[in-house]
């Protein structure tokens, strides 16, 4: 007679099956790769945020207006730091297919990994470099140089890997077209890096070259696949692959795992808060001989000049925040991250790495407020791409329909309409506020000039 205690055994059998797998591989010297993917996928993120902080940091004097000088400064700086940040996605985009490729790790792939996230770790100093000179080679060749040397590593991973098939896929391990999936794999790691040597070669004397072909080696996946749906629409289609190699393509044109899509997002958003509390305390902690002079010792009186920094600081958390809640209920809703919906959200998340300079503008009100409308618009600019993209990640999901969201936050259901108020909160508010004070500027402008002339003249 079966009762409550019938199913333990077969529990039992299944835990004993699986601590044996584990101690098999354990013996075998190998383990499985999920957390050092983790520990990759948190370097990743920490280190493409904080290549804002070179932008956030761009000294203007007190007396320097906020002139069309200075704003072409900050957007040639912004325009370099997405366009790193991309970068450095696509080489994590790299890491996750060849870490499709690879199931399991042993130490001395586990060592390579170290090696390759020691060369990332390099970028944002290289960044610092071409951001603070532009036109300098030294500066574009070297993170040139870095991305290179990340492609190197990561083919002596899918080398090594392959000449140990145990460590590979088992789909991958027991296919007859190993060789094939691995000349496919060195393809979409050193697509990148070959760019990117490219580019070091036109630094040295033609830099904006070196400057389109890093973009190129973002978006050239995109481009191919675009130009092959245009060649599928004008030849028709062609032949499927054969059965033994069809999951390799798959993952080469979508290669996203939706688990490490939202760790990487969720790096990204915890960095950005985290970045915003050490601005406060760098610069909101008063020195205590200026408590004593300035202050007469108040430690009250100091913090009381610093309140617009802390609204402003509040008011940036809480901006991420919202902004990463709306990105956690759509991921709630995805079932599998599209190529596309990959690129609209790296996109997304490189404006919100965009937030503490958005922070940086706002403090700044208090004591610039002749700079107030352009720091505004600023600040709304990086808000509105931060959101829209997120929409446009959700537009991408919804166009798929079955195959990347569930049933119920399809077209027309409830949760569908709750999403779309959640991703056009933001859009929506930061168009209205971009437009507000740029028409109530103005009229305070003119209303300024019609008081001048009651003044007195300096002598």
């Amino acid at each position: 007679m079966s009762g409550p205690g019938t199913p333990e055994p077969a529990l039992c059998v299944q835990g004993d099956s699986a601590a044996g797998t584990q101690d098999e591989d354990v013996a075998d010297g190998t383990q499985h790769s999920h957390r050092m993917l983790s520990f990759s996928d948190a370097l990743l993120s920490i280190i493409a945020t904080v290549m804002i902080l070179p932008v956030t940091h761009t000294q203007i004097s007190p007396e320097q207006q906020f002139d069309k000088s200075v704003q072409k400064l900050l957007a040639t700086r912004i325009a370099v730091y997405l366009m790193t940040f991309l970068i450095v996605t696509v080489a994590w985009a790299a890491h996750t297919r060849l870490f499709q490729v690879v199931g399991k790790i042993d130490d001395t792939l586990a060592l390579l990994n170290l090696a390759c996230m020691m060369t990332i770790t390099f970028l944002p100093f290289t960044f610092s470099l071409m951001v603070t000179f532009p036109e300098v080679p030294l500066g574009i060749f070297l993170f040139c140089m870095c991305v290179i040397a990340i492609g190197a590593v990561q083919a002596l991973i899918v080398v090594y890997a392959f000449r140990f098939p145990h460590l590979l896929n088992p789909q991958i391990e027991g296919s007859a077209h190993r060789a094939l999936c691995r000349r496919h794999i060195l393809h979409i790691v050193l697509r990148g890096p070959v760019l990117c040597l490219a580019a070091a070669g036109f630094s040295l004397f033609f830099y904006p070259a070196s400057y389109l072909l890093m973009a190129m080696a973002v978006f050239l996946p995109y481009v191919s696949k675009a130009a092959s749906w245009c060649r599928c629409r004008l030849l028709g289609p062609q032949e499927p692959p054969a059965p033994s190699i069809e999951f390799f393509d798959l993952d080469q044109q979508e290669p996203l795992s939706k688990e490490r899509v939202a760790a990487f997002s969720d790096g990204v958003y915890a960095i950005v808060a985290t970045l915003l509390i050490l601005d406060i305390c760098e610069d909101n902690v008063p020195d205590a001989k200026d408590v004593d002079e300035r202050f007469h010792g108040s430690l009250v009186a100091a913090l009381r000049e610093s309140g617009p920094r802390f609204l402003a600081y509040f008011g940036s958390f809480a901006t991420v925040g919202l902004l990463w809640f709306a990105h956690h209920s759509l991921f709630l809703h995805v079932r599998k991250a599209t190529q596309a919906m990959g690129l609209l959200n790296a996109l997304s998340l490189a404006f919100v790495g965009g937030l503490p300079l958005a922070y940086q503008q706002t403090s700044a009100f208090a004591r610039r407020p002749r700079d107030e409308l352009a720091r505004v618009r600023i600040s709304c600019a990086i808000i509105f791409f931060a959101s829209i993209f997120q929409f446009a990640t959700w537009t991408a999901a919804l166009l798929h329909g079955p195959e990347t969201l569930q049933p119920s936050a399809r077209f027309g259901g409830r949760e569908h309409a709750f999403m779309f108020a959640k991703l056009a909160l933001y859009p929506c508010t930061s168009v209205v506020v971009f437009t507000l004070r740029g028409l109530v500027r103005p009229a305070r402008g003119a209303e300024e000039d019609v008081r001048a002339p009651l003044l007195p003249a300096p002598c």
